[in-house]
């Protein structure tokens, strides 16, 4: 453990509907929702003012609709995201080459590993605080500067504690945890404010009456191992005394992502197995989409009654984050595993990542609007009627130009008609407008950036 909080860890706020709020004067002050748009959709991010009426992520998105109605309900333009990310990961990285980026909008700097470690490691230990506190205000202020987003940071002696500050500063915040105030901080907070418990650790914990982090830490390593396993006991108890040795691993492409639960009950029907995997493939391409990644290889892991572990996997035709393939490829391959005398562990993961493509970013949300429109679609092939000519479909919150009017964002569309907001980051709010959906006029365009570059010379006016 360290003696300086020369670890900080950076959690942008609402990062997803920032940018969207950023990008779209109109929604500044608003609350904005970003996710799948369809009846299965879910949350992805919602904005503070959204969240003000209970709206929060991973909530399906048919409930958000009826706690905020009155939101704006955006599709994702991870184009935009990963832009922006990658503004403020450079930042990070000119404060330390130690720089463990855990999504697009979050990630964990190692102070004393870059041009400053020199100075913290000679200087008192006042002195040193007051520096972590200037570096962290000027990367807030930078962050600002240059993208218009919001950032906030919590400094701390160990992985665990700067990231419990940076939750205790949102939003828009900075908070120092002094190394020695380890367990006071961390004691009156419930169980889950720790990494690695879970809904059912957290039931496994409650039932042996430890509801606090603080009766973690009394009820002591040996309890702990007895009732989650030597690992996981072992790594639980310290981690409730403040011990926490894990270094910042430097920038570190992921090779894949996947979600995994354990059960209190060996689970021995098809059915109830068939349905966790669902809801596992569902998190992990939360997961997925947070990373701003997409993935070819599906796998599915299953632990047995007896502990035995196996894998299945199938590679698909190219990269994807669409939830239906996902979830029907994690479905198919639980399909082929004998589950008799019950599973107490389910994991899906996806593999052989990929940056995303202009094709991923809508593929759920066409997916979700044909299975809307199955029904339909087998009427009209079995009544056979011509083939009606292919219309471009517009998503809500997707970036168009105009051939008059320039660049704006769709608002909505349907029959027949697309409407348009004519504005950009660094406009006011502008005029709406409506076309039909094959205007020749109207093109998808790319994101704009948020900041508009300076004007040679403007630079100090």
């Amino acid at each position: 453990m360290r003696s300086l909080p020369s670890i900080i860890h950076l959690d942008m706020d609402a990062f997803f509907a920032a940018v969207e709020q950023a990008a779209k004067p109109s929604l500044r002050g608003k609350p904005v929702i970003v996710g799948g748009l369809g009846g299965r959709g879910v949350v992805s991010t919602a904005s503070y003012e959204a969240r003000k009426f209970g709206v929060h992520s991973a909530m399906p998105m048919a409930q958000a609709r009826r706690l905020c109605p009155n939101a704006a309900f955006l599709t994702g333009r991870f184009e935009a995201y990963r832009q922006n990310s990658e503004i403020v990961m450079g930042l990070l990285r000119e404060l330390s080459p130690l720089v463990q980026p855990l999504s697009l909008d979050e990630a964990f700097v190692d102070l004393e590993a870059g041009p400053y470690g020199p100075v913290l490691a000679e200087t008192d230990h006042e002195t040193g605080e007051r520096l972590v506190l200037a570096l962290a205000e000027d990367l807030r202020a930078d962050i600002q500067r240059l993208t218009g987003l919001t950032g906030s940071v919590g400094a701390a002696g160990s992985k665990l504690m700067a990231k419990i500050a940076s939750e205790q500063a949102k939003p828009d915040g900075l908070v120092l945890i002094e190394p020695g105030q380890e367990r006071a901080v961390l004691g009156p907070m419930p169980v889950r404010a720790l990494p690695g418990i879970g809904p059912a650790t957290e039931q496994v914990l409650r039932r042996a009456g430890l509801i606090t982090v603080a009766d973690l830490a009394e009820a002591g390593e040996a309890e702990l191992v007895q009732l989650l396993g030597r690992a996981h006991g072992a790594g639980i108890f310290q981690m409730s005394i403040g011990l926490d040795e894990r270094p910042v691993v430097a920038d570190q492409d992921a090779k894949s992502v996947s979600v995994e639960d354990t059960y209190e009950v060996d689970l021995a029907d098809r059915d109830r197995v068939l349905r966790e995997v669902e809801a596992l493939a569902g998190r992990c391409v939360r997961r997925l989409r947070a990373a701003g990644r997409s993935g070819r290889t599906v796998v599915l892991k299953v632990r047995r009654f007896d502990f035995s572990t196996l894998t299945r996997s199938e590679t698909l035709g190219g990269p994807t984050d669409d939830e239906a393939v996902i979830t029907a490829t994690a479905r198919r391959l639980a399909e082929q595993v004998d589950i008799t005398g019950g599973v107490r562990l389910l994991g899906v993961g996806v593999a052989q990542l990929a940056d995303y493509t202009q094709e991923d970013l809508f593929a759920q949300a066409l997916r979700e609007e044909a299975a809307e429109h199955a029904e339909a679609v087998e009427a009209a092939e079995a009544e056979e009627e011509p083939e009606e000519p292919v219309v471009r479909r517009w998503m809500p919150g997707q970036d168009v130009h105009h051939a008059e009017l320039g660049p704006g964002w769709v608002q909505g569309s349907g029959v027949g008609r697309v409407t348009v907001r004519f504005e950009t980051p660094w406009s006011g709010p502008g005029r709406v407008r409506t076309f039909a959906v094959d205007d020749p006029a109207l093109e998808p365009a790319r994101p704009l950036p948020l900041r508009k570059a300076e004007e040679p010379g403007e630079e100090g006016a």
